[in-house]
C-alpha cells in the first residue's frame, strides 16, 4: 500500500525531540553532501592525470599532420614523387598511432575517475541512507498514527506501550499495567497512553474527567 508522505509526521511536538531530529537529519543530508563532493574532488584529481595522454594525442595529431604536408609536398616531385610521398606516409601512421593511444589513455583514465566518483559516493552515503532513512520512515508512520488515536482512542495507546515499551517504564504508571488496562481502570490507561506518546515526543491526550 502507497503511503502518501503528506499525511505522515516527520517530526516530534515536543521541542527537544524536534531538535534531536533536525539536528540527525541535518548530520545525515550534510554528510551525503559530503560524500558527494569528496566524489567529485576525487573525479577531478584523477582527470588531471589525462594530462600526459593529452600531450600523446596533441603530439600524435601534429606529426600526423606535418608527414602529410610532407607527402603531398613529395607528390610534386618529379619522378620520385609518389615513391617519397609513400614513404612518408610511414610517419603519417606513426603519429596516428600515437594519437590513438593518447586518446585511449584519456578514455581509460576518464573512466577510472567516474568509477572513483561513483564508488566514493555510494560506499560512503549508502550505509548512512540505509540506516537513517527507514528509521524516519518508521518514525514517521508511528507518529501519524498516534495522533490519529490520541483524541478517541487511548485503550489502543495504551496497548501500543504494553507491547513496546520497557517494563520499568511501565510499572511507573502501575505496578500491574496489564491488569489495570483489562479492568478498563481509565488513569491508568491514560497514564499509559500518556508514555507513548511522550516515547514518540508528541503531547499526551487530555485527562478525562475524574
Amino acid at each position: 500500500m502507497v503511503v502518501s508522505c503528506a499525511a505522515m509526521r516527520f517530526y516530534a511536538e515536543r521541542p527537544v525531540r524536534v531538535m534531536l531530529q533536525l539536528l540527525a537529519d541535518a548530520l545525515a543530508v550534510g554528510w551525503v553532501v559530503l560524500c558527494v563532493v569528496v566524489g567529485r574532488a576525487a573525479r577531478e584529481l584523477i582527470l588531471a592525470l589525462q594530462g600526459p595522454s593529452r600531450a600523446l594525442a596533441g603530439a600524435g595529431d601534429t606529426i600526423r599532420g606535418a608527414f602529410d604536408d610532407a607527402a603531398r609536398t613529395a607528390q610534386q616531385v618529379p619522378f620520385v614523387g609518389d615513391d617519397l610521398a609513400r614513404g612518408l606516409g610511414t610517419g603519417t601512421g606513426a603519429g596516428d598511432a600515437l594519437a590513438a593511444a593518447g586518446r585511449e589513455q584519456m578514455e581509460t583514465i576518464a573512466a577510472v575517475a567516474l568509477g572513483a566518483e561513483i564508488g566514493i559516493i555510494v560506499l560512503g552515503a549508502l550505509p548512512v541512507l540505509l540506516l537513517w532513512l527507514p528509521l524516519r520512515i518508521r518514525y514517521a508512520r508511528a507518529a501519524r498514527s498516534a495522533v490519529a488515536v490520541r483524541s478517541v482512542d487511548s485503550d489502543l495507546l495504551a496497548l501500543r506501550a504494553m507491547t513496546r515499551l520497557p517494563v520499568r517504564r511501565l510499572r511507573k504508571v502501575s505496578p500491574d499495567p496489564a491488569a489495570a488496562w483489562r479492568r478498563d481502570d481509565r488513569a491508568v490507561v491514560h497514564g499509559l497512553a500518556a508514555i507513548e506518546l511522550r516515547s514518540l515526543g508528541l503531547r499526551a491526550p487530555a485527562r478525562p474527567p475524574d
